[in-house]
């Protein structure tokens, strides 16, 4: 029977044989290196020419190979995105935030004509970044935590190679990075405070954070709250826990001390949820005894009781920053910024 192969007494269908741009040459009456040029819109290919190999094309249905055509460039159209976690973590418990700033990076990415290859490392033994030298990858954007040190030290040594990378998440401006406007986003959080009349209001965090963005948010609430009237006060969170715990326990350490307070800001959403937690635990009425503002946009936070007032980066805006940024690297567009413009998202917290 035509179309059909006869294996070991079973008939089986023969896959149809792919269209190649030789049979689109020999149904137009060019040479294959005339179609190849004609469908790459080259100038030198004749308006008529370009005409008949694009309708012998559609009637073969013939598709153009884009990793063939862009390994001729020198692209693979594909970019490479490292999510750093903390060494051993569970991927299920990595901040929300990072996901969605994932696929915020993915999405923009895609706008932009690239594939994505996206991988989860968390030590030494899984650290790669070898994408561009193994042509898998143009470029690279890294996202994470900072607080796995020995992933900042392992992607950094990249640019000693000539590689191309950015990041959100690294320790230090020794990178191409891209961050939050964060001084604004907490001057934002210390007003609101201020202005629902609160008078006692703490930060939870930790000075000298190896989470920079961390220091930027307190040096935002405190010069807010200076402008205000208001000495800035710091309620420090204990290190090596989550950060739902952290924020938790820097509550349970102001009530147990007898501390008068009545407005929080967190430096990050996780810690606001576990202090909303806590102060729920103590009897403690939100926000008529303590208003809470948290800072990610972390999804989470609009489904707590009540709903976290926080404050938010565009997310669309940070993905298509990164992308940007990595493809100003490859030459292909101008240098973007790298602060992410934030808003405050206000529900029954604060």
């Amino acid at each position: 029977m035509p179309g059909r192969d006869d294996i070991g007494g079973q008939t089986r269908a023969r896959r149809p044989r792919r269209v190649t741009s030789f049979d689109v040459a020999e149904a137009a009456g060019v040479s294959q290196s005339t179609v190849s040029r004609a469908l790459a819109h080259d100038p030198s290919i004749s308006q008529r020419t370009r005409e008949r190999v694009i309708a012998a094309a559609q009637q073969l249905n013939y598709q153009v190979d884009e990793n063939a055509a862009r390994l001729r460039k020198g692209r693979t159209g594909t970019l490479a995105v490292v999510m750093i976690c903390r060494a051993g973590q569970d991927r299920n418990d990595i901040n929300p935030f990072y996901f969605s700033l994932l696929g915020s990076t993915c999405a923009a990415a895609s706008t932009r004509g690239y594939e994505v290859l996206v991988s989860f490392q968390d030590s030494p033994e899984n650290f790669w970044g070898h994408h561009e030298e193994r042509r898998r990858a143009d470029g690279l954007i890294v996202i994470g935590t900072c607080e796995n040190a020995a992933a900042w030290d392992y992607f950094g040594a990249l640019s000693d190679r000539g590689l191309h990378w950015v990041c959100w998440g690294s320790p230090d401006d020794a990178f191409d990075w891209v961050r939050s406007d964060n001084r604004t986003g907490a001057a934002l959080a210390a007003e609101l405070l201020v202005d629902r009349g609160c008078r006692d209001i703490y930060c939870l965090g930790k000075l000298g954070s190896s989470q920079r963005q961390f220091d930027e948010r307190w040096d935002g609430f405190s010069e807010a709250m200076r402008g205000r009237g208001h000495a800035p006060r710091l309620a420090e969170v204990e290190p090596g826990l989550s950060r739902e715990e952290q924020g938790r326990r820097a509550v349970a350490a102001l009530v147990d001390a007898g501390t008068p307070f009545d407005g929080i800001f967190a430096v990050c959403d996780e810690m606001a949820l576990g202090a909303l937690k806590e102060l729920e635990a103590r009897g403690m009425a939100v926000p008529d005894d303590v208003a809470i503002v948290g800072f990610d946009g972390a999804r989470a936070g609009a489904f707590s009781s009540p709903p976290l007032t926080t404050i938010e980066p565009d997310f669309e805006v940070a993905g298509a920053l990164l992308v940007d940024r990595l493809l100003a690297q490859l030459g292909e567009l101008d240098t973007p910024g790298n602060r992410v413009p934030v808003r405050m998202l206000r529900r029954g917290t604060a």
